[in-house]
């Protein structure tokens, strides 16, 4: 990735990082690399989350795409998978989100599809950070009549809660769930949906006030969710982050439904009906040991990538595999969507559940998860690059992977959307894998710092 963009577009802190004047950049800088592409004039639909920043953003970007004559269309608080999906279904030339997904409030990010819902190329996001880089000087602003124009549009969630309840088909009357909105995008379209779907709903986390997104609600506390299910006596509960692109479940006792345990519920569902292509899933390196020995087991195969969703996706559209995702709640279903929906996600594990009849424990005990175990170290952008040519912790880390004696494994890598290095230890033996961890974490520290 580049200086600008990450694994997930430009993503920073809003006005001091991603401030105004870089949104105009990336809007100039945008519509002109796509205006070369298109051979006429760009029209770009823009969708958001909840935060506070998003509006001085938007502006911002409307600003330079306008300047360098494009049209853009204003979706207005929605989901990420939603303009995935909006920007081939409106026939614009490329889609906009604003968002910072499960980062804190304090984040924005600024992430770029193109005119079939797919992420751009990263040939093109390159070409559109040079520009960047270079201050846009090389870029004439338009005039007259050939600046661009703003318009809103109404219809785009009702739009795409129409096309994700064909998409699911399901009909969910007799299940009494939890969904929690996480403050964010879901908060739009979730009442809706499940609503057209006929389940019983509890919904929290759907009151967003621009600075409550993601805290201490949603995906990334999943502990709120579990809690509401047991004292409601539910069925289940679905819980998505700020621009429902993921989603993470609990079962009725609480007890929590990982992306992992998604694609093992739902990969052996369309492998029953023969809808897995090729009979394979595809998962990352932090995909659960155990969950790959299920596959293996139930005649599946795993194809294994990169974290991040958009190495998944182009692995699937590379081999033709319809199910792939994250552990983090990432689950992509091609014949339906071209990006993670976390909406898609629930509607499809809720329509599994409805269709096996049971409790959701039992589709939770699918397999027993490898105890795992994460810690985070603190790490700026010259920390990581030290970290990348330090031979002596790559030599320590292997020495760890020994340790475990092939009874586990240890994957150490930098975050691409946070300040962070990741350590995670995965094995049999819990109190070993902790002990690896922690001495790779304060050695990382100790040759950082």
């Amino acid at each position: 990735m580049g200086k600008l963009f990450g694994t997930d577009g430009a993503r920073g802190i809003a006005g001091s990082e991603l401030t105004p004047e870089l949104a105009v950049q990336i809007g100039r800088a945008s519509a002109a690399v796509l205006a070369g592409k298109t051979q006429h004039r760009p029209r770009f639909i823009i969708g958001k989350d909840t935060r506070i920043s998003g509006d001085m953003l938007e502006a911002a970007l409307c600003a330079g795409l306008c300047s360098m004559g494009a049209d853009v269309e204003l979706l207005g608080v929605i989901p990420t998978p939603a303009v995935a999906y909006l920007v081939r279904k409106y026939g614009a030339d490329a889609g906009v989100v604003i968002s910072a997904s499960h980062n804190p409030v304090e984040f924005n990010g600024i992430k770029l599809f193109g005119g079939e819902g797919y992420k751009l190329p990263d040939e093109v996001e390159e070409e559109i950070e040079s520009h960047v880089l270079d201050g846009c000087s090389r870029l004439k602003y338009a005039v007259g009549n050939d600046v661009g124009t703003v318009r809103r549009l109404d219809c785009a969630a009702a739009d795409y809660v129409d096309y994700l309840a064909k998409a699911i088909d399901a009909d969910l009357s007799g299940l009494h769930i939890a969904v929690d909105c996480a403050n964010g995008a879901a908060s739009e379209t979730a009442h809706a949906l499940f609503e057209k779907l006929g389940a019983s709903c509890v919904f929290v986390g759907d009151a967003p006030d621009g600075t409550n997104i993601n805290r201490e609600c949603g995906s990334t506390h999943i502990d709120r969710l579990a809690q509401l299910v047991r004292e409601k006596g539910l069925d289940c509960g679905v819980a998505f982050d700020g621009d429902a692109d993921r989603c993470l479940a609990v079962d009725e006792t609480g007890a929590e439904i990982d992306g992992d345990k998604i694609l093992a519920i739902l990969g052996g569902a369309m492998k029953q009906s023969g809808k897995l292509a090729q009979d394979t899933v595809v998962v990352t390196v932090m995909s659960n040991m155990g969950f790959l020995e299920y596959l293996k087991e139930n005649g599946m195969n795993s194809a294994v990538t990169a974290v991040g969703d958009r190495y998944v996706l182009e692995e699937m559209r590379d081999k033709g595999y319809a199910l792939g995702g994250e552990q983090s709640g990432h689950v992509i279903l091609l014949e339906h969507a071209t990006t993670g929906d976390g909406q898609l996600t629930a509607g499809m594990l809720l329509k599994t559940l409805a269709q096996k009849g049971g409790a959701m424990s039992e589709l939770n005990h699918v397999y027993e998860k490898f105890p795992q175990v994460m810690v985070n170290v603190h790490a700026s952008n010259e920390q990581k690059s030290r970290y990348r040519d330090d031979e002596y912790i790559a030599g320590f880390i292997e020495s760890q992977q020994q340790s475990l004696m092939g009874q586990g494994r240890v994957l150490v890598r930098v975050s691409g959307t946070e300040p962070l290095i990741r350590v995670m230890v995965e094995g049999r033996d819990a109190q070993a894998i902790a002990l690896s961890a922690e001495r790779i974490a304060k050695k990382l520290e100790e040759r950082l710092a």
